[in-house]
C-alpha cells in the first residue's frame, strides 16, 4: 500500500514513521536520563541529612553529579559575599531562596527539555495522518472520475493506501501521548527531589546561623564579665 500511494501520501507516512521513531528515542534516552538523576539526588540527599554544617555538606556532595553540590555551593558563596553584615541572617537566608529557588527551576527546565516535541507529535500527528487519508482519496475520486469506472474493485485500493495514513497518525500520536505524560510524571518525581535538597541546604544554613549567634553571644558575655571585673578592680 505504501509503495503504491501518491508522493503526497507517501511524504505522509515517512513523517509519521520519523515521528514516532523520534517519540521512542526520547523515551529510552530521557528514562534513562531521569533514573540516573533520581539516583544521584537520593545520593546527595543522604549526604545533605547527615551532614551537621555547609561545610561538610559541600565536602559530601563534591563528587556528585546532580545539582546538589550546585545547590550547596551558592548558599555557599552567598554567606562568603556577606560576611560584613554578620548581623542581617534573615537577609542573608532571603537572599539565598531566591538563589536556589531559580536554580531549582533552571534544573527543572533541564529535565523537561525535550519532552515538548513529544506533546508537538501528539497533539499534530493526528492530523498530519488526516491530511493524508483526505488527500489520497481525493486522488482516488479523481482516478475514478477519468477512468468513469466505479466498481468497489477500482475504488477500494486507493481508499485502503489513504485510511494507512490515518492508521500512522494514531500509531505516532497514541504512544507519544502515552509517554508524554509517563516522563512528566517522572521529572515531577525528581524536582521534588530537587526541592528536598533545597530544604536540606536551608536547614544547614539556619543551622550554621545558629551556631554563629551562639558564639556571638557568649562572646559578648564574655566581654561584658570582663568589663565588670575591671570596673571592680579599678574601684578598689
Amino acid at each position: 500500500m505504501f509503495l503504491s500511494a501518491g508522493p503526497v501520501v507517501r511524504c505522509v507516512m515517512i513523517l509519521l514513521a520519523v515521528a514516532s521513531l523520534l517519540t521512542w528515542t526520547i523515551f529510552i534516552a530521557k528514562s534513562v536520563e531521569l533514573l540516573r538523576v533520581r539516583l544521584t539526588l537520593h545520593k546527595a540527599e543522604k549526604s545533605l541529612e547527615d551532614a551537621n554544617t555547609l561545610d561538610l555538606g559541600e565536602e559530601w556532595t563534591r563528587g556528585n553529579s546532580s545539582i546538589a553540590h550546585t545547590l550547596v555551593m551558592a548558599a555557599e558563596t552567598e554567606r562568603r559575599r556577606s560576611r560584613d553584615i554578620p548581623d542581617d541572617g534573615e537577609g542573608l537566608k532571603e537572599r539565598i531562596v531566591l538563589h536556589l529557588e531559580r536554580l531549582e527551576a533552571a534544573e527543572g527546565r533541564r529535565l523537561m527539555r525535550g519532552t515538548g516535541l513529544l506533546a508537538t507529535i501528539g497533539a499534530t500527528s493526528p492530523f498530519i495522518g488526516l491530511f493524508g487519508t483526505v488527500w489520497g482519496i481525493m486522488t482516488s475520486f479523481t482516478g475514478i472520475a477519468a477512468s468513469k469506472a466505479t466498481s468497489l474493485a477500482v475504488v477500494a485500493p486507493g481508499i485502503a493506501e489513504a485510511l494507512l495514513a490515518t492508521a500512522l497518525g494514531l500509531v505516532a500520536a497514541i504512544p507519544a501521548v502515552v509517554i508524554y505524560n509517563h516522563l512528566a510524571r517522572q521529572t515531577a518525581s525528581c524536582r521534588a527531589q530537587v526541592a528536598d535538597l533545597t530544604a536540606l541546604v536551608m536547614r544547614l544554613v539556619s543551622r550554621d546561623l545558629g551556631r554563629m549567634h551562639m558564639l556571638m553571644a557568649q562572646d559578648n558575655i564574655v566581654r561584658l564579665g570582663g568589663q565588670s571585673h575591671d570596673a571592680r578592680a579599678a574601684a578598689e
